[in-house]
């Protein structure tokens, strides 16, 4: 551990800001508590987990020192002066050879035009320097970073020429700084996305897992009350699971598990969803499907499974499963229909195993 974050450490504001902001992420630019002197772009992104529930914060800081040596490089080949300001017209970031204030307002001749650039996204304005030539001056705004970008140059014949040329660079350059930032939010975005389908996905079987079942079936609900149509729900149990693993092995009791969930796929439609519920137990979540429905796509499963041989290694194992079925009533919970589909599934067990019986 290489520091505690503390709400009593400026420092440390990023953290509390990004945790308890609405976005998803900020760009926030900053010094680097490793080197103050070093300016850096951070990319706050917060992560959370699938219900929403903060977890951390997680950032990619991008240095400036690139964009502060493009434009000393511009400065040099074009003769222009080139430097950032933020929202209040503060310089956040020059070129070599800045002189004077370090406030729009108080610069030369750039009082009475830097309410009209700090106003609006992009200006086009000028004003007389000291020398008596007509000074003109290019605004943008880069809402990435809430940063004005000016460029100001003397009235020159020569230089008018090479004007567009520039402002060209300066847009494939901002371009590109766009691009690395997306790049660096949308990397981010897959980590977070790939975290929430590892969390989501049994590494065994690749069915869902339970912590997720609840919302997926929140969404089917609303789904079927919206839309009219019936949902029903299967419970599942591998009979005598334990004396597979007892004589077979742990890892071909896993191999059943799998290859089971494969026959259930089989019979199942996208829509539909498999849920490893725990151990040897499933659930299956039909949408748009009558409980009589139901009871004939548990009774294909069951027969599939009982005519099909697993392989593991150089033996053969045979399997057969218990199904209960059960229909969504109207203001029913899911704990309640679970539970009615399970009562289902065990008289299943106690009549004799290898049968579909339903609630």
């Amino acid at each position: 551990m290489l520091k505690q974050v503390s709400s009593e450490d400026p420092q440390d504001d990023w953290y509390f800001r990004t945790r308890a902001m609405n976005a998803p992420y900020e760009i926030n630019v900053d010094t680097d508590t490793a080197d103050p002197s070093r300016l850096t772009i951070f990319v706050n992104y917060r992560v959370t987990d699938y219900r929403d529930r903060f977890i951390g914060v997680t950032g990619i800081g991008l240095s400036v020192h690139s964009v502060a040596a493009l434009i000393a490089s511009y400065q040099n080949r074009y003769g222009r002066e080139i430097y950032l300001t933020d929202r209040e017209g503060n310089v956040t970031l020059r070129g070599p050879g800045f002189e004077g204030s370090q406030r729009l307002r108080e610069r030369h001749g750039m009082g009475q035009i830097a309410t009209t650039i700090l106003a609006t996204p992009s200006a086009s304005v000028s004003y007389e320097g000291r020398d008596g030539r007509r000074v003109y001056v290019n605004s943008r705004l880069i809402p990435e970073f809430d940063w004005y970008l000016i460029v100001q140059q003397a009235q020159s014949s020569a230089e008018t020429r090479v004007l567009g040329a520039l402002l060209i660079n300066i847009a494939v350059a901002l371009a590109i700084a766009a691009v690395v930032t997306a790049i660096g939010w949308f990397s981010v975005r897959n980590y977070q996305a790939g975290l929430e389908a590892m969390a989501g996905t049994d590494t065994l079987t690749g069915c869902t897992t339970r912590r997720v079942f609840e919302a997926i079936f929140t969404q089917a609900l609303k789904n079927a009350l919206r839309n009219d149509v019936p949902l029903s729900l299967l419970a599942i149990d591998v009979d005598r699971f334990k004396q597979i693993n007892d004589q077979y092995g742990h890892a071909a009791g896993d191999l059943v598990l799998f290859t089971l969930t494969d026959i259930f796929r089989a019979h199942l439609r996208d829509n539909d969803t498999v849920c490893r519920w725990g151990g040897d137990e499933f659930l299956i979540l039909l949408g748009d499907c009558t409980l009589e429905n139901a009871m004939k796509v548990a009774d294909a499963i069951r027969l599939d499974v009982a005519g099909h041989t697993i392989r593991a290694a150089d033996q053969t194992i045979d399997c057969t499963i218990s199904v209960g079925a059960a229909q969504y009533v109207r203001g029913e919970e899911l704990p309640s229909l679970i539970a009615r589909a399970d009562r289902a599934m065990y008289t299943a067990k106690r009549e004799g195993r290898d049968q579909v019986v339903n609630a």
